[in-house]
């Protein structure tokens, strides 16, 4: 019978992909909290946030990010338009997951391991801003079956990372 290994005796393979998470108005600490941590587990780069009052002492998001906080970078923007210019001089392709009239299915897009990418996330409650919509080179959603339009915003980006990083 199989054992769960425990943290020392996993081994793990440190890869950082050319992945940044740029969060238009993410407020929840724990929702902060758990972005540091998924994004670790996916080798993102770094986190944007913007349009936020975030308390990065929270308790609560210390807890959720059990420490990926201290291990993934990340900066707040004030000018977010400027940032996203910024990016795609770089060679960044701007990705927004929401789901509008022109979106596609996530699974659809998939990056090559020198692809740049910004992976862009909206607020809690009003997603992401027409604003940054307009800005995106892409929009992806993730296809839904039940009878709810959208799912938590840390659910929603496990799924989103894991399908541009899955080659």
């Amino acid at each position: 019978m199989s054992q769960q290994l425990t943290h020392d005796m996993t081994s793990v393979s440190i890869r950082k992909n050319k992945i940044v998470v740029l969060c238009d108005g993410l407020q929840s600490p724990s929702n902060v909290g758990g972005l540091f941590r998924i994004c670790d587990a996916f080798g993102v780069s770094e986190i944007v946030f913007s349009n936020a009052t975030i308390n990065f002492n929270s308790s609560r998001l210390r807890k959720t990010a059990r420490n990926t906080n201290k291990i993934v970078p990340y900066r707040i923007v004030d000018d977010v338009p400027s940032e996203i210019e910024q990016f795609q001089k770089q060679g960044f392709t701007i990705t927004a997951l929401e789901i509008t009239e022109t979106s596609e299915p996530i699974q659809s897009l998939s990056i090559s391991e020198d692809e740049k990418i910004i992976l862009i996330l909206g607020n809690e409650q009003q997603g992401v801003s027409k604003q940054i919509l307009s800005l995106a080179d892409k929009i992806a959603h993730i296809p839904m079956y039940g009878v709810n339009s959208s799912m938590n915003v840390i659910q929603a980006t496990g799924i989103a990372l894991y399908a541009l990083t899955k080659n």
